[in-house]
């Protein structure tokens, strides 16, 4: 009986088995070019920025190793810690600021109402433009003689001569705030109000019903149930921020008086100007340590509270 009985769970067992392989094989042949990408375009290049920035690696020439000196030579760098302090600064004001001018966007567009699709559309036309063409326009726009801001102004008598917003610092920076805030506010608008719309009707009308106001309903159940939207919409802006290259590179050429020199500028700087392509990888990979570190802590502060559905 032992023997009949296990000739006749044997074969179901197998193809059990073969079921659950073959399976298997289907699904990594669906992900294979999704890792294939991920292999290709970042952990190979990430390899080898990690493995450069371990050598004196000249643009034309031999390179060779030398450990940690490259690393050693950061610590000394004052330019690139300026560098970063500026880019901190420059995170922190344009965070704020997009935040300040998508919120407000994503709640009246949230609702529906006349107009809706149009006011959407204009508000996150921006955001299909790339950088380098925002910043060229912007460029324009600022421009002392050929522009329109300061040329309009003086037109119209706001101000007695033309004055050029790019030759001290505050005015450039704000300007640059400014680009930024119409390049990038409709992209975070569009994930804001994915948020808003993902919030149960019920909850908000069970809020009124107990004579909850706006403010408060805003911070007891907005807030707490967008928690994950957010921390997508700051992560993202921050990571943008802390990589931002192009608006400073077009308009500014890191001016006035090298006062708006980002992190990424100084690599490119040292990269592809000075071509210390040894160097430059590593400070990529010192800055990419602190863009993971502040990513990990945003995920942190963020994250769901227990017993939250």
């Amino acid at each position: 009986m032992t023997t009949i009985t296990a000739s006749t769970t044997a074969p179901p067992r197998a193809r059990k088995l073969v079921g659950a392989g073959r399976r298997q094989w289907i699904g990594l042949i669906y992900v294979a070019p999704a890792v294939a990408l991920v292999m290709v375009f970042f952990v190979i290049p990430l390899g080898m920025t990690a493995w450069m920035s371990l050598h004196n690696w000249p643009l034309m020439g031999e390179h060779t190793f030398i450990g940690l000196d490259n690393y050693w030579a950061i610590l000394r760098d004052t330019r690139f810690w300026n560098a970063l302090k500026f880019t901190g600064y420059y995170t922190v004001v344009v965070t704020i600021a997009i935040f300040a001018v998508a919120f407000p966007l994503a709640i009246f567009i949230e609702k529906p109402r006349p107009l809706t699709n149009l006011y959407r559309t204009f508000f996150f036309m921006p955001a299909v433009v790339g950088f380098a063409s925002a910043s060229l326009l912007w460029s324009w726009l600022l421009n002392v003689d050929s522009g329109l801001f300061s040329p309009a102004a003086y037109d119209l008598g706001l101000i007695d001569r033309k004055f050029n917003l790019l030759a001290t610092f505050q005015p450039a920076f704000w300007s640059i705030i400014a680009m930024v805030v119409w390049k990038v506010a409709g992209f975070t608008m569009i994930i804001l109000m994915t948020g808003l719309q993902s919030i149960p009707q019920d909850l908000q009308e069970a809020a009124v019903i107990d004579g909850a106001g706006p403010f408060a309903r805003f911070r007891a159940i907005t807030l707490p149930l967008m928690r994950r939207t957010l921390a997508l919409a700051l992560i993202l802006s921050v990571a943008g921020s802390i990589l931002a290259f192009d608006q400073f590179y077009i308009i500014l050429r890191g001016g006035p008086r090298n006062q708006t020199l980002t992190a990424v500028y100084w690599i490119f700087n040292q990269s592809f100007v000075s071509f210390k392509l040894g160097y430059g990888a590593a400070l990529s990979m010192v800055l990419l340590v602190i863009l993971v570190a502040l990513s990990l802590i945003q995920l942190w502060l963020l994250r769901k509270p227990e017993g939250l559905d």
